[in-house]
């Protein structure tokens, strides 16, 4: 072998370790950026918006972004609550406490939490807006992801892969941002798949029983001036959006209270919050909410304690 051909196998084996080097340093970046991507995307929005969140109808700062489209519904709710970051961490990093923030929802009518192998399982016991026993509701379990968590930002991930009435690919996502004077940005979406046998039963209800259901988001005006409400589909994913954002407030509006007198002011505020939208989320009178949702919390406390002895 001659010189030459020596040089030029070195040559060779010299740029193939300087290409693979090239490689590491742009896959490591990439790494770097997709750690810092979350907060930075988080704190681009919350300059995009923060003049549309104080400019709203809600009376507080809250901004509801929503899409249907390629079988998928999807909706975006961002706020301020007025917590700082350290406690809104301290509560929503700890899967249990997502049982009591879920369960004020009208049809969550229980929610328990197990350990599992890498992970956590909620399983959320849906039904009707009235009080149901958890024999008689639709179960399906979500399973929690911390995706990330550093100084300042929360990312949390709950997904199923089925729901009720035919949904699937079921995906919450809480992210939350530290601001200055102890507030707290919040993003809260959620997102499922449908079938096209489920999509013609909705525009069926919608067009019928559901007919006067509407959202948040506003495409128009009547010939009085008055806004006209996101309908449909969008609207009830809109609807769930704020109640589960309501929810989230509620509870971090009660963790300072002694143990024994939240729940009851955690079910009484958040009735008071969506009772402010009447047209968008009344469902029944706060009397039959506030009971509804005391003997469903039983039931609660109840399937939570069976899991302990279970695993005893």
């Amino acid at each position: 072998m001659n010189t030459m051909h020596k040089i030029r196998i070195l040559s060779k084996f010299f740029l193939f370790i300087i290409i693979l080097a090239i490689l590491f340093l742009a896959v490591s970046s990439f790494a770097v950026g997709e750690s810092r991507q979350g907060d930075d995307i988080l704190l681009a929005t919350y300059s995009r918006i923060e003049a549309k969140m104080e400019g709203n109808s809600f009376g507080f700062p809250l901004y509801l972004e929503s899409s249907d489209r390629d079988g998928r519904l999807h909706v975006d709710a961002y706020g301020i609550v007025d917590h700082p970051f350290s406690s809104v961490l301290n509560m929503l990093k700890v899967p249990a406490n997502w049982c009591d923030i879920a369960s004020l929802h009208p049809n969550v009518k229980a929610c328990t939490y197990r350990e599992l192998p890498g992970t956590w399982g909620l399983t959320f016991y849906s039904g009707r807006k009235f009080y149901q026993s958890p024999e008689d509701t639709y179960q399906f379990t979500f399973h929690y992801r911390n995706v990330e968590q550093q100084q300042g930002y929360l990312d949390i991930i709950l997904s199923a892969g089925e729901g009720p009435f035919g949904t699937k690919d079921h995906n919450m996502r809480f992210e939350a941002l530290s601001l200055d004077k102890g507030r707290t940005f919040i993003h809260v979406s959620y997102a499922y798949g449908y079938s096209s046998s489920l999509r013609l039963a909705e525009t069926v209800y919608f067009a019928t029983l559901g007919r006067g259901k509407v959202g948040f988001t506003v495409t128009g005006t009547d010939r009085d001036g008055n806004p006209i409400y996101i309908s449909g589909p969008r609207g009830a994913i809109e609807r769930n959006a704020v109640r589960y954002y309501f929810a989230i407030q509620s509870f971090m509006d009660t963790v300072r209270y002694p143990e024994e007198i939240r729940f009851g002011m955690r079910i009484s505020e958040w009735y008071d919050f969506t009772s402010r939208y009447r047209k968008q989320l009344f469902e029944m009178d706060k009397k039959d909410y506030l009971r509804f949702k005391a003997a469903e919390h039983k039931n609660q406390v109840m399937l939570q304690e069976r899991i302990a002895k279970t695993i005893e």
